[in-house]
């Protein structure tokens, strides 16, 4: 398992995507932006490409010749999507904190870089995951539908989020407004984003090993 997450770590996996959260995550220093934009670039840009380079490579005929097992090949590839998920959120969290100090009384129109905010990023990627690995691994060969369906789900639960935040008062003071600095609430949204993230990427990784096994080449 060690050796196949190298694999895909070294080899299928172009450098840049361990770059690209860098870049990604200083546009958390743009005050008062949409910063559900910042995670969702994961899903817009690294996971699209990967798994194009996936296809172009031929990687599931090579993945197929080692002597791996299906379920290995199902691990390795989703250690490495969470591996660059993490390597997202930590450095966008970064940027998110310089963000508080450079602008510590900025009223944000859409939610701020707040502990409870992550949670929220932590679901978000959570549905993403749900929805890309379970249908990928139908074919581990076509990426597009799978990748159109997991972006839309993604993105309707941020706008929906940030309608919520809006529209209604509680939401709105609770992270924009005079509770957006109370930990004792946000602390538990973020851990509930977290445990969220693992049950549905747990979910898909076992509907992911169910769906690679009828897989044939």
């Amino acid at each position: 398992m060690y050796n196949l997450l190298s694999k895909e770590l070294k080899l299928g996996i172009n450098p840049f995507f361990y770059v690209l959260p860098f870049l990604t995550g200083a546009l958390m220093l743009i005050p008062g932006w949409i910063y559900f934009i910042v995670p969702l670039y994961f899903c817009w840009i690294t996971v699209p490409n990967i798994f194009g380079n996936y296809k172009a490579q031929n990687d599931l005929l090579f993945s197929f010749m080692m002597p791996v097992t299906k379920k290995d090949i199902v691990q390795a590839k989703i250690a490495a999507i969470v591996i660059l998920e993490l390597l997202h959120i930590v450095i966008a969290v970064i940027f998110g904190m310089i963000n508080t100090q450079l602008y510590p009384n900025i009223n944000n129109f859409f939610f701020g870089p707040t502990v409870g905010f992550w949670g929220l990023c932590f679901i978000m990627l959570a549905i993403f995951n749900l929805i890309f690995i379970s249908m990928f691994f139908k074919t581990a060969y076509k990426y597009g539908v799978p990748s159109l369906a997991a972006i839309t789900g993604a993105m309707l639960f941020a706008a929906g989020a940030e309608w919520l935040g809006i529209q209604n008062n509680k939401v709105f003071e609770l992270f924009k407004g005079s509770g957006a600095d109370r930990l004792v609430v946000h602390i538990p949204i973020l851990l509930t984003g977290m445990a969220i993230f693992a049950v549905f990427t747990i979910t898909a990784y076992h509907i992911a090993i169910k769906q690679f096994k009828k897989v044939d080449i």
